[in-house]
This record gives C-alpha cells, sequence and structure tokens, in this order.
C-alpha cells in the first residue's frame, strides 16, 4: 500500500548535543545526523521531546533544523516538532517550519488544559488548514493528560490529506487495531516506543519513531524489514535481543539515558538542561551495562 506521505520506516527522535557550558554543540549537531543516516534511520525528528523543545529557543530550533539539513543533504526527511497547547502558537510553529523548509510537522496533542475530543478535532483541524506541509498527529497521554480516540484520528486522518501519521507513544493495543479499522489505508501509523514496534506492527503499523536507533539504528531497520518481508522469526529474536536496551534507555526521564549511551560511546557530552539532571554514576553503571551486554549478544 502506497502512503499519502512517506516519512520512512526509521525515524529517530534526535537529541540536541550540548557542550558543558549548555550551548548547542552544532558541530556534533552536524556529526550524530549524519551517523543517524548512515546507520538506518530514514528520518530524522528534530526539536522534539528527545531533542529537550521545552529548553530550546526559536533561533536554536531554526539553527538546528539548518544544520541537520546540511547534514544529511536530502538523503533523508526532516520532520520538526511543531506542537503547542495553544492552537494559535501550533499555528504560528508549523508556519515557521515551513519556512525552514522542513519536509513535515510533528504536532502533539495539546497538554495541560486538556481539551475533550471535539477540541481535538477542532486544533488539528485549524492546523492542518494552515499548513503545506505534511502532518503527523502525536498522541502521549502519559504527557498530556489526554487520549487522543481512534475514531477522533480517523475523523482527522479523513477530513485532512495534509494529516498523513500518527506516532502512538501507548501501549492499548485494542487502540492500533481500532485506528487501523477506522482510518485511510493510505495513513501511517508509527509506534512512538521502541518496545511498542514489533507489536504494533503486527497491527499495521508502519514503523517506529525511535530513541534506540542512536544505537542499533541498523538492527532497529533489520527487524522491521524482516517483518514486513514474511522473516517473522528474525524479526522476533532481534526484537528480544533489544528489549533490555529499550527499556534501559526509560529507566529516567528522557533523554537523559540516551544522552549518557551516547556519552559513554564518545559521540556528545552528557549535558542536558534544566530542570533535567543527569544519571547518577549508579545508574550509568546499570546503564551501560545492559548496552553492553546487548553488543554482546548481537555480535554472537
Amino acid at each position: 500500500m502506497t502512503l499519502r506521505y512517506d516519512c520512512g520506516e526509521v525515524i529517530t527522535a534526535m537529541v540536541t548535543p550540548m557542550d558543558s557550558s549548555g550551548a548547542i554543540d552544532y558541530d556534533k549537531v552536524e556529526m550524530l545526523a549524519a551517523n543517524l543516516i548512515a546507520n538506518g534511520s530514514d528520518a530524522i525528528l528534530v526539536a522534539g521531546t528527545t531533542g529537550e523543545s521545552p529548553t530550546l529557543t526559536n533561533e536554536e530550533e531554526r539553527e538546528l533544523v539548518s544544520t541537520v539539513k546540511r547534514a544529511v543533504a536530502n538523503k533523508a526527511k526532516i520532520i520538526l516538532s511543531a506542537g503547542s497547547n495553544c492552537t494559535t502558537t501550533a499555528v504560528d510553529f508549523t508556519k515557521n517550519a515551513q519556512k525552514e523548509e522542513a519536509d513535515a510537522i510533528l504536532s502533539v496533542v495539546p497538554y495541560y488544559n486538556k481539551p475533550n475530543q471535539r477540541g481535538l478535532i477542532e486544533h488539528f483541524s485549524t492546523i492542518a488548514k494552515n499548513s503545506a506541509l505534511p502532518i503527523i498527529l502525536y498522541n502521549i497521554p502519559s504527557r498530556t493528560g489526554v487520549v487522543m480516540e481512534p475514531k477522533t484520528v480517523a475523523y482527522l486522518a479523513s477530513a485532512f490529506e495534509n494529516i498523513v501519521g500518527i506516532k502512538q507513544s501507548f501501549g492499548d493495543m485494542d487502540k492500533i487495531t481500532e485506528m487501523r479499522m477506522l482510518c485511510p489505508d493510505d495513513f501511517a501509523i508509527y509506534s512512538g516506543d521502541d518496545s511498542l514496534t514489533l507489536p504494533m506492527m503486527a497491527l499495521g503499523a508502519h514503523g517506529v519513531i525511535s530513541v534506540a536507533s542512536h544505537l542499533f539504528g541498523k538492527e532497529i531497520k533489520s527487524m522491521i524489514r524482516n517483518f514486513k518481508t514474511g522473516e517473522l522469526l528474525p524479526a522476533r529474536n532481534m526484537h528480544k535481543k533489544l528489549y533490555p536496551v529499550f527499556k534501559a534507555l526509560f529507566t529516567a526521564p528522557n533523554p537523559i539515558p540516551v544522552k549518557a549511551a551516547l556519552a559513554y560511546q564518545g559521540m556528545i557530552e552528557e549535558y542536558v538542561r534544566k530542570p533535567l539532571v543527569t544519571l547518577s554514576e549508579d545508574e550509568k553503571i546499570q546503564l551501560f551495562k545492559v548496552i553492553d551486554q546487548v553488543k554482546q549478544e548481537l555480535d554472537q
């Protein structure tokens, strides 16, 4: 089935590398983005939660998009996080993303003010009417306090051709089944949690917007490709091998663990902006132990 807009199967929600003073290290941004594309990522999500979007200025976001574009050199799509709990602000962010020549946007369910389903329809309809870019909805009730129901998603997907997919960070598989039954076939469902990728694909998801792909992008890509070509046992075995690291990367608020892991590999500094704080030494030991064990198992 051809999707109405295909961002690929592995989209990495990229961290924002920073130096020890907290300033963005744009050289490391460029190096990391290029490395992600070389290791299985089809697209990069810039300035999402993993990129510490609540702490970024508008100017920093613009420079991040420009830097990532330079790094990927048209080899991958760039998605810019452009959501807000204020509809007017979300529209402004969407228009700015178009000016920055992003390929698509990710737009989160409004957080804190907790709209009902009718409010969600009004919110995303307004964004869609003002967007020249493809829109991926983002359903993450653990952060927003609101579940966007499958009927709401289906209405939006049917009413607006530029609403092209959803990032579903919500482990209710019945909701995925209902969404796949109700939404148009060319509407893409992405897992928003690495550990849910394979289960969601069994119900019709297209791929993942991933954190673990910073470390194991090729392996995640292999798992998805094997599943889609009917090689179910290798796909399941890869999922089982990667599962410990999928869970370890969320033992503290994202992106604290993945930044620690990338620093462990010598790729970036570990720095995260407050109110986030880095892992304790004991937490690092446990995380790095899991990463090393997974690598050893993959090498066998």
